[in-house]
Parts: C-alpha cells; structure tokens; sequence
C-alpha cells in the first residue's frame, strides 16, 4: 500500500509540475523594441521613396500596423516616462529631456524619474518574468550623481547609455542588440520582459561602415541618414531572428515604436559633424506628410510607428487606422496580456486596449493630453498644451490666447489652413476646460527625493 501511494503522489507531483511548466511557459514573452528619432516615414511599409527597413517590414507583415500611435511628448525622456509609468510625464514634473542638474532645476525638472510609484518591468518581475533592459536609459542623464540605477525600477539585468554615474561601461551604440540576444538565449526557458531602446536615429550618427557601403550611390547626406536607419533594422532583425532560432516566436510580443518624430535638419555645413559622428545635418527623417518633427505637438513630433507582432492573437499583415493608442496604454494593456494584476490602488492615465492588438475594433475612452516647455518657435512648435478627445484635437499656447483645431479624423496632416477653431466654438471650450482641469491636477513642485547631492555645484 506504502508503496502505491508513494506512486501516486509521485504521479500528482510531476503532473502538478507539467502543469505549472505549461502555465509558466503559456505567459508571453514581450520585447519592446524603441528607437529614438525615427520618423513616421522613416519605413519602407510607409511608403518612403528609397529607405528599406525589411526587417521591420517583416515585423509589419507578421503583425499589426498600428496608425494611429501618439507618444506623449515629442522629447525622448518624457516620452519614455510615459511608457514606463502608464501616466502622463507631466505628473513627474519631466518635461523635457533630462539634462545636467542645473539645467534641469531651471526648468523646475527633477533630476531623474521617481522609481517609487508602479513601474512597468517592476510589475512583470514581481510576476516571475526575468527582466532587461539594453539601449538608451535617459531617465536620468550621463553621470548624473545619486540617480537610481536601472534595478531600482524592476530591471534584473541591464547595459545602458545615458545613464547615472557609477553605472559601470556604458552600454556602445551598437551593441545593444548583441546583449538582448544573450538575454533571450539565457531566459529562453522563463517568461521575460526586455526592453531594446534603440540609439538610431538620434544624433550623433555613427553608421557602420557596412550600411554606409550598401548606399554609397547616394549623396553623403542621405548615405548616412539611410545606413543609420539600416543598423537599427539590422538590430531589429537579430531580434527576430533570434526569437525563432530559439523557438520563442510564436509566445513572444514584439513591439517596435519611435519615442518622438524626426530631428529636424540643419541645412549648413558646419553642423555636418558631431563628435566621433554626424550631427543634425544629417538628420533628414520624413513624417509622410504629418506637420511637425520633434518638440512639436503636432502629429509629426508625437504620432509614432506602432507595429506589434503577437503569432496567433494579433492578426497578420494589417493596418489598423481606427484605433488611438498611445504610450500610457501600454502598461495596461501589456499587463492585460500576460495577467499580470495592477496594484489596487494604481491609477492608469492609459487604458487597456488588448482587444485591439487582438483585432477587434474598439475606441479609447480618455482623452490624452500635452504639455510642452521647451523653446517654441514658428511655425509648428508654438503649441504648450494639447488634447485629443476622440477625433478632436486642440492646441493652445500657455496664456490660452492662440488655439488651433483640427479633427484628425479629416485632417490627418492638421494643416495650416484647416483650422476648425471659428467655425466650432463650443468644441474648442469644452476641450480648453478640459485642459486647464488637466493641468490643475499636476504638481507644481519637484521631488525632492529625486535630485542630485550635486545639484547646485555642478
């Protein structure tokens, strides 16, 4: 009898062990591919007249193409608050990009992201995913004094650049892909979450000498330009690649998206160079038509690729121009996906929109809001706040005096001569309320706790 029932519980245990390894591998992996600077346009699935992103367009005809993606500032640090938090940047007091402490108390910024309140990788290390990130950091800025490192935010392993100081090597521009490929292969066996935050196609532009070869026909300028975009579709294609040499295509959600629009470029010579690179001469990145780049609230310095590939839930080779998602969503939306709870006591500015990356037609509830500090000159950065509100949206300058409408729905490009404002006043009152609700909410001082001991001396 001893020995039946030592069988049997012998049996239940490796049942109950198949079992807890079906359950643990049936969590989808995620890897969250964000480059910096690319340009809506910036792909060849959008029709740009010579640049080839094969790789991404491979991820495009694999997965979904999201249109309508609005980042939720046109600078990257602010943009990356966003993705990490599920809630509007501004709630941090980060309102540009994080920059040398004096710097940033003159723009009454902290000097990096609280790592207190909830965070995205946190919430999936706490629900057993491995965690990394590799790429750009920038949630605080190079050596910075005292700023938390990357696993005071829920990352197990990591290799950034713009990082704080006593960090360790910074992570080369082009290396992050090589350690997202070691981490995938060491945590092939778990549920992992990792970030790739790309450098391309942000300034200095350090092209390898094998993509600058591919587009030697072309004039220097858009040489580099092109052999920059290819390293970070190459990057991108080591991913995939990796992914389906270790079988993990099928249970794994790959997102790729660009933190802002594209440099805007400077025509004369003298900013040809940059360091060990290129600088903004260089920068030609295209918003198919979209008015603005980066530090504009205009759609081309806050609407962004959003390509998601999920085998088996997100329909393949779609374009999805009805939905409205942005990057606070994705906290929700990702955790919705691998069940991972939210705190009860978390309050999102996103929504979970998992029915759309599983293909089912569904319209956002929120409203989405801008705020602007940086420099604001003609003709498209003006903007200080903005607000989309289903198809509406509304800029207007700090003082509430200059206001623009536009419905996206009919005027993707909001251009100039479009303008809604006159002929609906009621629409533009109710969505200046709605702003200046908004802005009553967010803090008007800084953390303390998140400033450097080197603040007033550097």
């Amino acid at each position: 009898m001893r020995t039946i029932l030592r069988s049997l519980l012998l049996t239940l245990c490796c049942f109950a062990g198949v079992a807890a390894h079906a359950a643990e591998s049936s969590k989808p992996n995620i890897v969250f591919i964000y480059a910096d600077d690319w340009g809506w346009g910036d792909l060849s699935c959008h029709g740009h007249e010579w640049l080839k992103t094969p790789n991404i367009d491979r991820l495009a005809s694999e997965g979904t193409d999201f249109q309508q993606f609005n980042v939720l500032n046109p600078v990257c640090s602010p943009s990356r608050t966003a993705v990490m938090t599920g809630k509007f940047p501004a709630r941090f007091s980060v309102h540009q990009h994080f920059a040398s402490p004096t710097v940033n108390r003159n723009q009454n910024m902290p000097d990096w992201l609280d790592p207190k309140p909830t965070m995205l990788p946190r919430l999936f290390q706490q629900a057993g995913y491995r965690t990394g990130h590799f790429g750009k950091w920038h949630l605080t800025n190079a050596g910075v004094e005292g700023a938390p490192k990357p696993e005071a935010y829920g990352y197990d392993n990591y290799a950034v650049f713009n990082g704080g100081t006593g960090w360790g090597k910074p992570e080369p521009l082009h290396d992050m892909a090589k350690d997202t490929l070691a981490f995938i292969e060491a945590n092939k066996d778990q549920p992992f979450f990792v970030n790739v935050w790309l450098h391309e196609s942000h300034t200095p532009h350090v092209p390898t000498p094998e993509s600058m070869a591919k587009w030697k026909h072309l004039d220097e300028q858009k040489q580099v330009y092109s052999a920059v975009i290819t390293d970070g579709d190459n990057a991108v294609g080591l991913i995939l690649d990796a992914l389906e040499r270790e079988g993990l295509s099928d249970n794994t959600i790959v997102m790729f998206a660009s933190d802002n629009g594209p440099e805007w470029t400077h025509a004369d010579q003298q900013h040809k160079k940059m360091g060990a690179g290129y600088g903004t001469w260089a920068s030609i990145g295209q918003t198919s038509g979209l008015r603005g780049k980066k530090r504009s609230l205009y759609e081309g310095g806050v609407r962004s690729p959003f390509i998601v590939r999920w085998p088996g839930h997100t329909p393949a080779g779609e374009m999805n121009n009805t939905t409205v998602f942005t990057g606070v969503d994705l906290l929700p939306t990702l955790c919705a996906a691998a069940a991972v709870k939210l705190p009860a006591e978390y309050q999102a500015d996103g929504e979970n929109l998992l029915p759309a990356l599983q293909g089912s037609s569904i319209t956002r509830t929120r409203p989405i809001f801008w705020e602007w500090r940086g420099p604001k000159p003609e003709p498209d950065w003006w903007p200080h706040f903005a607000v989309r509100d289903g198809d509406w949206k509304l800029l207007m300058t700090e003082d509430k005096m200059r206001v623009e409408l536009h419905n996206l729905k009919t005027d993707r490009a909001e251009e100039a001569g479009r303008d809604l404002s006159k002929s609906h006043p009621e629409i533009v009152a109710r969505l200046k309320k709605m702003i200046l609700d908004w802005k009553a909410t967010l803090p008007t001082k800084i953390d303390p706790n998140c400033v450097s001991p080197k603040r007033d001396t550097d």
